[in-house]
């Protein structure tokens, strides 16, 4: 086991299985997509331990709480670690988060986006320490997002060929 994983096994977090979406829905792209020394991650979503959406669904600032957001963003980072763990092997091999984006389904006038958005920093800072886990980021709103989740992020890394 890898440093990384002992971390997270130490902070009590499991990664989710691959993302199983709802009926009739196809995704036809990669969730990691490496080339070189590169990795970009396609959006992720909150994950339940069985692989589904997480819940609560729904709109920050209404049917989602800040506090219920920043845990989806935490959910969000696991499910992307766990994309990561399956095409890169070890996540070990991440040598830097380089930019994060950060996406908020909020309701009209909700203006917080940057302290959900800290349930995903935080969490990678935690696992990855402040050299490796260190990214640039943005947060913003947005009108919907793909099954109702309350968050969706995207990343690039870089990584040990």
């Amino acid at each position: 086991m890898g440093s990384i994983e002992a971390r997270l096994r130490e902070l009590g977090c499991v990664l989710p299985p691959p993302l199983t979406p709802p009926p009739g829905i196809v995704l036809p792209f990669q969730f990691v997509r490496i080339a070189g020394d590169r990795a970009w991650v396609s959006g992720h979503g909150p994950q339940a331990p069985d692989g589904s959406f997480a819940e609560p669904l729904g709109k920050v600032g209404d049917e989602v709480s800040e506090e219920q957001a920043y845990e989806a963003a935490r959910l969000t980072a696991l499910s992307m670690l766990g994309s990561l763990q399956r095409a890169l092997g070890d996540l070990d091999r991440i040598t830097a988060w380089t930019r994060v984006f950060g996406m908020v389904n909020g309701v009209p006038g909700f203006a917080r986006q940057p302290n959900v958005i800290n349930g995903f920093s935080d969490l990678i800072l935690e696992v990855f320490g402040p050299e490796v886990g260190a990214h640039s980021r943005s947060a913003v709103g947005m009108a919907d997002l793909p099954f109702r989740i309350p968050v969706e992020i995207e990343a690039e890394i870089q990584i040990e060929r």
